[in-house]
């Protein structure tokens, strides 16, 4: 199995069919509208704009289950973001992270980057770093920001 072969609901609720994503650099992250992380949502925005026409894609995973700082409804996380942050990368639909309803999703990214305290999601802004080839190559805590990020994007960018 490949980070291609999974389908996910964006925040329409459409199926979003992972394999349009072949080639490109991945920064999956699971967020959060009321977290006090919530701002990382500026940086991410500012490395989608920087480089998305290089090949990244930002895909953003709103949860709930940390604090339930993610209470709104699909649409409102998507008006909220755009409206604070001025948000364009791809929103998807809630889903869990952790325990037995967990996205098989995020079963996969854990499996390929476990955490330094096991493998469980332990807050909100966890970043999941994926290169052209589909490979889960870094997995970032909440308090890395994301321009702590841009040099290892930049340098898979530059990677065929």
């Amino acid at each position: 199995m490949t980070i291609y072969d999974f389908t996910m609901k964006n925040a329409a609720g459409q199926d979003v069919d992972f394999s349009v994503y072949r080639g490109k650099v991945l920064l999956i992250v699971n967020t959060a509208t009321g977290c006090g992380f919530t701002p990382q949502y500026e940086g991410l925005q500012e490395l989608y704009e920087k480089y998305q026409a290089q090949g990244l894609e930002i895909l953003d995973f709103p949860c709930n289950q940390f604090g339930g700082q993610a209470p709104g409804s699909d649409e409102e996380i998507v008006s909220f973001c755009q409206m604070n942050y001025h948000t364009s990368f791809p929103q998807f639909s809630k889903i869990e992270v952790n325990g037995e309803n967990e996205a098989p999703l995020y079963t996969f990214l854990k499996k390929q980057q476990g955490g330094v305290l096991g493998s469980n999601i332990k807050w909100n802004f966890t970043k999941f770093l994926v290169d052209r080839q589909g490979n889960v190559v870094d997995r970032y805590a909440p308090v890395d920001k994301p321009e702590k990020l841009e040099s290892k994007i930049k340098e898979l960018l530059s990677h065929d």
